[in-house]
Formats: structure tokens, sequence, C-alpha cells
């Protein structure tokens, strides 16, 4: 099929560990015809009353002997198909995690985290079934039937085996109108899912703010709403599926039937003996798990097929930023230059940021402030090129950004964004993210940002695990530990995101005061609402809907009486207030 197309590379790499599965599969199948034939002989000899117990045991021996022969042809098979199924499955899990990460961040904006992880899950998990499984049921069922029929015809009777089989053939036209209905039904159980899965996740992200709101009522009510579409999609696929199984008992009791009289009738005019009834009966038998088992798999491979065309629609998307020609460059010197630059997320949309101009050259510091939605972090995410810089308006050094390879940039920028994320992990395993930095060198950077002390309070120190997303610590904790995973990169570049929002004004300035030092030689950019942060920068811009609105240091800016100096003598009341308080 056209869907499995992206998995045939595998297929060729694993191809002999499938050739051997289907070989020993092949094998137990055939081994399997056996006892029935013994039987049918067993039978014979028993009415002719050629039967001895020394025979009699003989029988006996052959039958153990077969099924010791099929229970290890069934180990090596499942070992070669069952296990090349779970090799599938671990490097498309690989392959979409890769290009997970390789997407670049707008990519997120759009598709939803539960929606990701339902192709995780159950899409490559569709996929291994039908070629694990899948497979097995296919050969069985493909070779089974064949060899059944062949062994039927050849050993008792063509005419009883041709009106055996006349169902069969209805049942192969069921089974293809079956297929394509299964397709369809599965790719909407799969996005209902999806959804479920979403749910699931923003609610559990959340669950602080839904108790703070006392909103879990309405979020149950979400929930069983979306369990409710997924409870429907899914019943619409076992209505279906459920109608396959009478079916497939309706055809099997029909064949039954045209073997008990058409079979019983050649037996009693003599056509052929008792022995050779009850091996057709029992290769009958044999049949029906043929005919359910390809059920089974068209629904597997329909599954797989609806599964491996969602998974393929990820596969195919291009990063939206990537390195296209890059220069060879291993370091930056940190002299930023903008140049007119204009950015607007979408084109039918504003700019968020217009005609911006800025000169940093290398040791200098940049503050900027403005109000919220100002573009003030766009600017930042634009400096990592997290979005897509229009030409010749961002510059390192003077090399175009979009001529500088991606992994130089990130790795000569630290950057502390807003929204502070931490993983669930050590808190020296957090601030240490970046590589493998020794301990002293973590210990730096967490008395650099001030956090060092209350490191140590804690009863397992830097060993301490911290929660989800660092939900065991304040807000100030999470921006001091991503201030130290940023300062102990030792970047050329460092671009601060308003990441002292949570502190207090005495943490902030002992931190400020600790950067002093090691913003020397360096440039850095720092963005924030409170003018004491920024107070001491070579140069402040001041944004205002998406445009420099004010700039200057600090002096000229307060003497110009406008934006800045306003929010400068906010700030300076309030800080009074809380001292009178």
């Amino acid at each position: 099929m056209k869907s499995f197309k992206p998995l045939v590379p595998f297929l060729k790499r694993h191809l002999g560990s499938y050739v051997l599965g289907v070989l020993f599969l092949m094998l137990v199948d055939a081994i399997q015809l056996i006892p029935p034939h013994l039987l049918g002989k067993a039978t014979d000899d028993l009415k002719n009353g050629l039967m001895t117990p020394k025979l009699l045991g003989l029988y006996a021996a052959a039958i153990i002997g077969l099924a010791l022969a099929v229970a290890c042809g069934r180990f090596l098979w499942r070992m070669n198909l069952i296990g090349a199924s779970r090799k599938l499955e671990m490097d498309l899990r690989n392959h979409l995690f890769n290009k997970l990460l390789e997407l670049s961040p707008g990519y997120y904006d759009t598709h939803k985290t539960g929606d990701l992880m339902a192709h995780a899950t159950n899409d490559v998990n569709a996929v291994r079934m039908f070629f694990g499984p899948g497979i097995v049921r296919l050969v069985d069922s493909v070779f089974m039937t064949l060899t059944t029929i062949l062994a039927m015809i050849f050993t008792i009777d063509f005419r009883l085996t041709l009106i055996t089989i006349i169902p069969l053939a209805v049942m192969s036209f069921i089974i293809n109108r079956f297929g394509k209905l299964v397709h369809d039904l599965f790719k909407k159980v799969q996005e209902a899912f999806s959804s479920l899965t979403d749910r699931v996740q923003e609610s559990f992200s959340g669950i602080r703010v839904i108790k703070a709101f006392v909103q879990e009522e309405e979020e149950l009510k979400n929930f069983e709403k979306e369990n409710t579409k997924n409870f429907n999609a899914n019943m619409r696929m076992v209505k279906i599926w459920g109608l396959f199984d009478p079916m497939v008992q309706l055809m099997a009791s029909l064949s039954f039937t045209a073997v008990l009289i058409y079979g019983g009738i050649m037996t009693i005019k003599g056509n052929i003996s008792l022995g050779d009834f009850v091996a057709f009966t029992s290769y009958l038998g044999m049949l029906i798990w043929p005919m359910m088992a390809m059920g089974w798999v068209i629904n597997m491979m329909q599954r797989a097929a609806a599964s491996m065309e969602r998974l393929e629609n990820i596969f195919k998307e291009i990063p939206e930023i990537q390195d296209e020609d890059p220069i060879k460059i291993n370091s930056l010197e940190g002299h930023i230059t903008i140049k007119n630059l204009t950015f607007r997320y979408k084109k039918e949309l504003k700019p968020v940021l217009s005609d911006i101009n800025i000169d940093l050259k290398p040791g200098q510091t940049l503050g900027v402030t403005g109000r919220t939605g100002s573009g003030k972090t766009t600017l930042a995410r634009l400096l990592l090129r997290q979005y897509p810089v229009p030409t010749n308006s961002i510059f390192f050094d003077g090399i175009g950004i979009n001529d500088i390879p991606l992994k130089t940039l990130r790795e000569n920028i630290g950057f502390v964004p807003q929204d502070s994320f931490l993983f669930s992990d050590t808190l020296s395993g957090n601030i240490g993210f970046a590589g493998n930095f020794p301990d002293e060198e973590i210990i730096k950077a967490a008395k650099l940002s001030a956090i060092d002390k209350e490191i140590r309070d804690f009863p397992k120190g830097y060993s301490t695990i911290v929660g989800e997303r660092g939900v065991t610590l304040s807000g100030g904790q999470k921006q001091r530990i991503s201030i130290a995973r940023a300062l102990i990169k030792n970047p050329r570049i460092l671009i601060l995101d308003d990441c002292l929002s949570a502190v207090d004004a005495s943490t902030e300035e002992k931190i400020l005061m600790n950067l002093k030092s090691y913003l020397s030689g360096r440039t850095s950019i720092i963005i924030s609402h409170r003018i004491s942060a920024i107070k001491d920068c070579d140069e402040i811009i001041v944004l205002e809907q998406g445009k420099i609105f004010e700039r200057g240091n600090h002096e000229q800016l307060l003497e110009k009486g406008g934006i800045y100096a306003q929010m400068y003598r906010h700030q300076l009341l309030e800080e009074n207030l809380l001292k009178e308080a």
C-alpha cells in the first residue's frame, strides 16, 4: 500500500528477520496439517481392528513430537516477526521524536501536545500491530487456507472440498468492502483519541488554575464531552467490526452443514472412509481460523494505514527554521546590528515589530522595556532565530543571521525566557542542562544567580528532584535556576527576557550586582518591566506598539520625561509605599 512506502527502508534492513519468521511460521502451519491426517488414519485402524497398543503408542508419540516441533517453531517465528515489529516501533518513535525536535517553535503554536502524544502512542502502536501480529495472521490465513484446501483436495475428495469453499468466495467479497470502511472509521477514532488526550494533558497541566477558580465540575463536563465523542467514534467502529465475526461464523456454519450433509452421504455410500470424514472435519475446523484471521488482518492493515498517513504528515513537515547554506563559523564576537527590522507572524497580520534599528557593540549592554505586547519577547526570539527572520535585517559580527549555522548561533547565546521551564530532574541537572559541567561550575553559576544558599537548604541540596515543570519551587527560584542554566554556558551573548519579575527587589539587586562582573566583555540584552534592572545599561530602548519610541541611557530618558520617565516615577512610588507599609 502507498501509505507504507516510507517503511520500505526499514523492511529492507530487517528483511532477513521477516523471511526467517515467515519460513518458521509456514513450517509450523505445515506441521499442523499432519495431526488431522494421523487422526483419520488412527480412526480407520480402530474401525478396521488393526489398532494395537504399540501402534497406538506410535500415534501418540508422533503427535507429541509434532507438538514439540510446533512449540519450537512458534518461539522462533515470534522472536523474528514480533521482534522485528518491536524494532519498527522503536525506530518510528525515535524518528518521530527526532522530527519533533527538528521542527521550529512556530509548529507548536498550531499543534496541540495531546495530539502529538497520540501520534507517539496509538498511531505508532497501530503500525507495529500490523507489521507484527498482522503479518503473522496474514501468512497464517493465506498459507493455512491454501495448504489446508490442497490437503482436502488431494488426500480426501475434490467435490467435497469444492462445496466447502464456496462460502469463502462470499467471504472475500465481504472482507473487501469491510476494509475501506474500517480505514475511514479508524481515522475518526484516532482523531477523537487525540482530542481526548489533549483535553487530559491540558487539564493536568492547569490543575492548579482549575482548583483556584473552583472549575472542577466544568472541567469534568468538558472531559465527559470529549470522552463521549471518543466513545461514540469507537462504538461506530465496534458496530462494524461486530458484524464481521457473526458473518464468519455464519459462513463456517454453512461449510460445516455442507460437510455434514454431503460428506455424511459420501461416507454412508462408501465413497470416503469414516477416517477421511473425521480428517476432513478437522481440516475444515482449521479453515475457520484463517477466515477469521483475514478479517483481523484487514482491520489491522487499515488501522496501520490510517495511522501511517497521520505520522507521515508530520514526517513531511519542513522546519520553518533550518540551515540552508550557512557559512563555516564556530564562534561569535557579539556585535549585534539590527537594520530596519519589520516582522509579522503571518502575512495577513499587522507587524509585531516595525523599523527596528539597533547597533550593539561587543561588551555593551542593551536594556529593553515597554508595555505588555510591545514586541520585547518577539525581538529576543528573533535574535535566537526561533521564527523566520527577514533577510538583511539582523547581523552578528556583520554576518546575516540566516547565514550563521543555527548550532553556532544558539550555542553562543545564553537565553533566559519569561516562562522558566524546568525538567523533572535534579537541581544540578537543570542548571547543567546545556552540557556535562563539573559540580564547581554548577555551584558557581548558582551563586551568580543568588540561588546557591536556598539549594543548600533543601534536604538533598543539588541532588533534590524538582517536580514536573519545577512545580515544587517558587516562581523566583525557578527564574534563578533558569538564569544559572544560561550563565553556566559562558556565552558571548546573554539575553535575559524579563526573568527577574518573580524575585523581590533585594534579590534582584544582588543578582544584578553579581552579573556586573560576569557581563564584562559580553554583549547582553536585558528585557524588563522594572527600571531597576536596566537603568545601568549602556543604552535603553522603549518599545511601544512594536516601534522604538524612546532611546538613550537612564539619565537621558529621564530628562525626556516620556514613557520611560513615567514608568520610573510609578515604580519609585510603589517602592516607597512598600517601604512605608
